[in-house]
Parts: C-alpha cells; sequence; structure tokens
C-alpha cells in the first residue's frame, strides 16, 4: 500500500478539494473505505481460496450463472487490468520514481532545459527503471524479496523522517498554514469525486493479499489479521504525512509543486533534504517491482484459464517464474510511460480500478446466496459490500456523466472491443492459425513451458 502516491498525489487531492481541513477529510475517508473494501475481499479469499483476487472471485459468483454473460465480467476484468490498468498504474509509479530522481539532479547542475526536454530525460529514466525490475522479476523470485525487503524498510523511514518533521515544525508554533481550516474548500460532486480518487489511488494495494492467497500460510487467520493491522496503520501514516505537509507549505505550493515531498525537504531538513527524494526513489522503485510482480501472477492466472494467450502461462523451465507475463507487462508499461502524465493517468486508473471493486463487493453477495454453506471463517455485514458497491457505481459513473475526458471515453471503447474479442476467441473457441507457432517461439526463445498443473477452483 505504501508506495510513491503518497508523495506525489496529495498535491491533486488538495487541489481538488481545496482546502487543507476538506483535504484531510478526503484522506480520512478514502482509508476507511480501503478498509472496509479490504474486509469484504477477506470474506472473499476463505470463500474462494485461490490466487487471484478480482478475477477469481469473479469467476466463482458469475461463471455458473449462465453460459455466454457468466464468464464475460472474469474475461473483462482480465482484458482491461493487464492490457490497460496495471501498466497505466506502473507507469504512474515509476514516474514518480523518475520525478523524484530527475529533481534534485536539475537542482544541483541548473541545465535550464526546456519543459519538453525534461520531459523527455524523465521518461529515459523511467524507461531505464523499468528495464530493470522487468528483469529482476523475470530473473528469480528470491532475488525480489530480498531487494523487496530492503527497499520497503528504506521507505518506511522516509515516512518516519515526513512525520518527525512535521511534528518539529508544529512544535515551534508554525500553525498558520493548517489554521486556514476549510477556507477554499470545493463542494462540487465532481471535485469531490475526483479528490477521492487520488487518495484512494494512493491506499489501493488492499486486495495484494487476495493475489496471492494460494501462497498464505493459515489464509483463513492471517488473511484478516494482516488487514486489520497494516489499513489502520497505513491510514494514520498517510494522514499525519499530510499534516506534516501541510504545515509547512501553503495550499498554493502544494498545488504547484510537481514532487510535493521534495518541496517539504527542502523547507524543513536543511542539509539532509537529500534524504527524501533518494528515499521517496527507491520506494517507488520497489512498489513499481511489486505491482509488476503480482499483476504477471494475474496474466499467467488467466493464461492458465484460457481467458488470454496461453502462452502467458509459461514458466521459466530454470528460474521457475512467469517470465512471458513479466516481459508483456514491461512493454506495455513502457508504452504508458511515453505517453501519459502522473495525474492524467491517476484519474483514468482510479475509474477503472472501482468499477471492478463494484463487480466484486457484488460477487460477495451474490456467493451468499449460491455458496451458503461456504467455509466463512470471517463474515462481513451484508451492508458493507452493498454500500461499497453502491459506491463503486458512483465513483465509476460521476467523472464520465458530469465531465467525460478522452481517458474515461477510450477506457469505455477498450472494454467494448473486449466484448468483441470475447465472443469469437473464449465463447467460441477460435484459435488464430499463427497461434501455435508464436507459443512455441515463446518456449524456445524464453526458455518457458507450460505449468504442469492446473488447481480447480
Amino acid at each position: 500500500m505504501i508506495g510513491g502516491g503518497i508523495f506525489v498525489s496529495p498535491s491533486s487531492a488538495l487541489q481538488r478539494a481545496g482546502s487543507v481541513g476538506e483535504a484531510l477529510i478526503v484522506w480520512i475517508v478514502c482509508g476507511l473505505l480501503s478498509l472496509l473494501g479490504a474486509l469484504a475481499f477477506a470474506e472473499l479469499s476463505t470463500v474462494v481460496p485461490q490466487s487471484g483476487a478480482e478475477y477469481t472471485y469473479f469467476r466463482a459468483a458469475y461463471s455458473p450463472l449462465h453460459k455466454f454473460w457468466g464468464p464475460l465480467p472474469s474475461f473483462s476484468f482480465i482484458w482491461v487490468v493487464v492490457l490497460i490498468l496495471r501498466p497505466a498504474e506502473g507507469a504512474i509509479i515509476i514516474l514518480i520514481f523518475a520525478e523524484y530522481v530527475y529533481q534534485p539532479v536539475a537542482n544541483i547542475f541548473d541545465p535550464q532545459l526546456c519543459p519538453l526536454y525534461q520531459e523527455y530525460i524523465k521518461k529515459i529514466i523511467a524507461l531505464l527503471a523499468l528495464g530493470i525490475t522487468t528483469y529482476i522479476n523475470t530473473r528469480s523470485v528470491k532475488l525480489f524479496v530480498k531487494m523487496q525487503n530492503v527497499l520497503s524498510s528504506c521507505k518506511i523511514v522516509v515516512c518516519m523522517i515526513v512525520i518527525a518533521g512535521g511534528i518539529y515544525n508544529l512544535s515551534q508554533g508554525n500553525i498558520e498554514h493548517l489554521s486556514t481550516g476549510f477556507e477554499g474548500s470545493k463542494t462540487g460532486i465532481k471535485d469531490i469525486i475526483l479528490s477521492l480518487y487520488s487518495g484512494l489511488w494512493t491506499y489501493d494495494g488492499w486486495t495484494s493479499v487476495s493475489l496471492v492467497s494460494e501462497e498464505v500460510k493459515n489464509p483463513q487467520k492471517n488473511i484478516l489479521r494482516s488487514i486489520l493491522i497494516a489499513v489502520p496503520l497505513v491510514m494514520v501514516l498517510f494522514v499525519m504525512m499530510n499534516v506534516a505537509y501541510m504545515s509547512v507549505l501553503t495550499v498554493p505550493e502544494m498545488i504547484s509543486v510537481p514532487a510535493v515531498a521534495v518541496a517539504f525537504g527542502d523547507r524543513i531538513l536543511g542539509p539532509l533534504k537529500f534524504i527524501i527524494p533518494v528515499g521517496v526513489a527507491l520506494s517507488s522503485f520497489s512498489c513499481s517491482m511489486a505491482s509488476q510482480f503480482g499483476v504477471a501472477r494475474l496474466t499467467f492466472a488467466a493464461g492458465r484459464e484460457g481467458h488470454m494467450p496461453e502462452a502467458l502461462s509459461y514458466i521459466h523451465i530454470h528460474r521457475y517464474t512467469p517470465a512471458p507475463a513479466v516481459v508483456l507487462q514491461g512493454v506495455l508499461t513502457s508504452l504508458f510511460i511515453l505517453s501519459g502524465r502522473i495525474v492524467t493517468l491517476i484519474e483514468f486508473a482510479s475509474f477503472l480500478i472501482w468499477s471492478f471493486y463494484g463487480f466484486a463487493f457484488t460477487a460477495l453477495i451474490i456467493l451468499r446466496k449460491t455458496r451458503p454453506n461456504a467455509l466463512r471463517p470471517y463474515k462481513v455485514p451484508i451492508g458493507i459490500p452493498i454500500f461499497l458497491a453502491l459506491l463503486s457505481v458512483v465513483l465509476a459513473a460521476v467523472p464520465i456523466v458530469m465531465d467525460p475526458s478522452p481517458g474515461h471515453i477510450g477506457a469505455v471503447m477498450f472494454i467494448i472491443l473486449g466484448f468483441m474479442v470475447y465472443y469469437p476467441l473464449i465463447y467460441k473457441g477460435y484459435k488464430l492459425p499463427f497461434a501455435e507457432k508464436l507459443y512455441y517461439l515463446v518456449q524456445v526463445v524464453m526458455e518457458a513451458s507450460p505449468p504442469t498443473e492446473i488447481p480447480k477452483l
């Protein structure tokens, strides 16, 4: 959950909210919504104890309902998440990494480059970093775990430094920025929804444990336990970091800077200000690597079930990593890096995320009816998934209805295109004439082979 978002998205959340008071409420509300969503997923993970999160839940809840329409939600999820949503999120994270790497270097050397060249340099940095994460995720799971342990420690240290800086500043009596309260608050429904987008995207990650539930020891207890411990702690951490930012920077300063944590460090940390960009860059790199790790497993699962090309389910014969799936995500993420801006991608990704969360919460309601006797060590009150399903509809629909952007319209068109792919290739089972040759090429070039066993739901 703790990635590069908390070091960048406070700017967009504050811009949409308009005041420090409303922005802090947004961060608290987003934390509570994330906790409710995570609790709903905790129940789903016990009813459907297989890795894959939403994809697996959709298959379990919807596929038995109708031969044609039943499998469509799970395919649509894979179609959008694998090809658009996760690559877009990965691009956001790696662009944040590039932003924090570039800013201190530019301040030291003062190259006086025009904005266009600055963007080119940042994208080159992002592409190089993406190449490294792709190599790590194809090389070794053990290497991934070792690097994550080190980098995760770094990002927690940076968060604590930011909070400590804010506490020190407040202890000096500098409360004038926070004392503005709700001055300038925006009450329009569109601004509120978009400010929630920035906060909810930053909190996103509470579903990660469901992606690998098959690999969790004693999942009936540990998934719920991890959620109840982690999500509230992250919420407190994020709110305190925003208070720290707002105690040092004015609202116009926070909105105008591309890297709010760097501006905070420049103002409060003096000669130690280099710690912030270095730590945040490492944090973003870690989050990017973890995001790619998770979606590659999802891509692997979809290829194994026939919802993506079979070659994406192949595993490297020596390293035991889903190498074709990892490489695909690297290529798709690079395309988003070349084409997008951070704020635009956040709004685009959040719209898609909550569209599918709504289907997941509805799946929980359906499974209560279709699998009433399933093992449920934990059972969320039914009002929670109903509320979250309705909220998901609002979060997904309001931006499209009130002010549709090209990104939103493009996403809807891509979903419709997925329906057109689903009928011949999935429902009818038509095989492309060159598929076998392509799969053979993947096996030879990437030293990969099909999995030997396919677990059942």
